[in-house]
């Protein structure tokens, strides 16, 4: 099975439906070009049920997720109510697509770690939207990660044994402060958490070093593929994989801690198929990773 565990479903049907949510998105998350490459996926039908929307047609989508070999996608909503005044994509959004696909989408919840109501949010994503994860953005939410103002949150992720994926390292996003997300930064929260499962998105790049340390000492934090090339994907893939790390630190000493992601709508299958690897070690990678974070081993 081959999981994406890095979505932003900004063209999917139930999300900024209207134009002010995909002003607020466009602003503050800057994606319009990718937005444009990324064809708005159909919304059709008639008004459905007490909520008055529409049926979606993921036809299209899946036939690509198909053509890519892409079995399921985890779905991220992103929180920034006190920081920017609003959702980039909502846990009720991603509510709405897991129920129109379960078998394709696993969506996770976001939460502004600055809002007083914070854990209730995250009560009502776990146990009442059946959410599988949480995401959080420290450099866009303006929070250090091992800020004691987190414990709170952590303890709720622990009681309900849901992941965290955290942004790390670099972001293309306007203001959005690097400092916040380097990945030396998550060392306390691998230590305080033990049970807690982490994943430092992106490498943590420019600092792949620091994450490749994190992911060789500390069981209990994962690293995705989900960065942003600055050459072709196969070269950067094979820089980070083979000369920011020696050639044999993935595949000999954390083969079971990277993750495949996209950062979608981004597609970086190519790249990664390039990488020489032994068969194992690439299922893992692409998907058999991934259940062991998500902790969705034997379901």
């Amino acid at each position: 099975m081959v999981i994406d565990v890095h979505v932003h479903p900004l063209n999917y049907p139930y999300v900024a439906q209207d134009e002010q949510s995909r002003a607020f998105r466009d602003r503050v998350f800057k994606r319009r070009i990718e937005d444009a490459l990324s064809a708005p996926i159909a919304m059709t039908g008639k008004p459905s049920g007490g909520n008055g929307g529409v049926s979606a047609n993921f036809d299209a989508l899946f036939a690509k997720l198909d053509y890519e070999g892409i079995d399921r996608q985890v779905l991220l909503p992103l929180d920034l109510t006190t920081t920017h005044g609003g959702w980039i994509v909502t846990n009720d959004e991603i509510e709405r697509l897991v129920q129109a696909a379960p078998d394709r989408f696993i969506g996770f919840a976001s939460v502004d770690p600055h809002r007083p109501d914070a854990l209730e949010v995250l009560d009502h994503a776990f146990r009442d939207q059946k959410l599988a994860g949480l995401k959080l953005n420290p450099s866009k939410q303006a929070f250090y990660p091992d800020d004691p103002m987190m414990d709170p949150i952590y303890k709720k992720c622990l009681e309900y044994n849901k992941p965290i994926l955290f942004h790390s390292g670099m972001s293309w996003e306007p203001d959005c402060l690097i400092k916040y997300a380097r990945p030396v930064h998550f060392e306390a929260v691998a230590v305080n958490y033990p049970e807690l499962r982490i994943c430092l998105a992106h490498f943590g790049w420019p600092w792949a070093t620091e994450t490749a340390m994190l992911c060789l000492k500390y069981p209990n934090v994962y690293t995705d593929t989900a960065i942003v090339p600055l050459d072709s994907p196969e070269t950067f893939f094979r820089h980070i994989f083979t000369q920011e790390w020696g050639p044999t630190w993935f595949e000999h000493n954390f083969a079971d801690k990277v993750l495949y992601g996209s950062d979608s709508p981004r597609n970086h299958t190519h790249g990664i198929e390039k990488l020489p690897m032994r068969p194992d070690t690439r299922a893992k990678l692409m998907g058999g990773n991934a259940l062991k974070w998500l902790g969705m081993e034997g379901k």
